[in-house]
């Protein structure tokens, strides 16, 4: 029942932690216009994602565009794009496998061996999408300080975290644990012992083989 319980966490906090992925590849708040320096407006918050770049005004109206052109972008946001489809098709193929593993299904009652190794297999995939998605979200993240922290880059032109980005963290570190315990399910191997011979009994001399 514990390991039942243990199997059942992890495909709970990975199955989150793929929806978090899809919430964060959707978000177009991947990064935030940084009101740093002395020309600061209020009036409008812009913010940048992974499809879109979008302006908020301060009446409310939000006007985003969609990027056009694939070949035009560049290489980090390309990367970034494919990571995350890879993080997220990954994760929707380990919910399928992870599930036929679990103890609460009746799929593969019959061999519980090949039972649990569907689990555990379920469980590398999440971790493997979560190894995906948090490659994404690093890789993006850590351009978004290069160009704050680059003197060539002006002021008005410089970007933080958005909130998509923390999304796809917590996302990745929910697969990742989440894959985890899955594979902990691994089946144990079974010691089997030779079985021990009989000994022969003794037979009981009878009083003529003695003179």
């Amino acid at each position: 029942m514990a390991n039942a319980g243990l199997q059942l966490l992890g495909f709970i906090l990975a199955s989150l932690g793929w929806i978090g992925s899809i919430v964060s590849t959707a978000l177009p708040q991947w990064k935030i216009y940084s009101y740093a320096g002395d020309n600061i407006v209020t009036a409008q918050a812009i913010y940048e994602g992974l499809w879109m770049s979008c302006v908020s005004q301060s009446t409310g109206q939000i006007q985003c565009k969609v990027f056009d052109s694939l070949l035009n972008l560049n290489s980090t946001l390309q990367a970034t794009r494919a990571l995350m489809v890879i993080g997220v098709l990954l994760g929707l193929i380990a919910i399928f496998v992870s599930t036929i593993g679990m103890k609460c299904m009746k799929c593969l009652e019959d061999d519980e061996t090949q039972k649990m190794w569907m689990a555990v297999i379920g469980g590398l995939v999440f971790i493997v999408s979560g190894l995906a998605i948090l490659v994404a979200t690093a890789w993006y993240g850590n351009r978004i300080v290069q160009e704050f922290y680059d003197p060539m880059t002006p002021v008005n032109a410089r970007y933080e975290f958005g909130q998509a980005l923390f999304t796809g963290w917590a996302a990745a570190s929910l697969c990742l644990l989440g894959g985890a315990l899955l594979s902990c399910s691994c089946p144990r191997k079974t010691t089997s012992y030779p079985t021990p011979r009989p000994y022969p009994k003794p037979t009981a001399s009878s009083g003529k083989d003695y003179v």
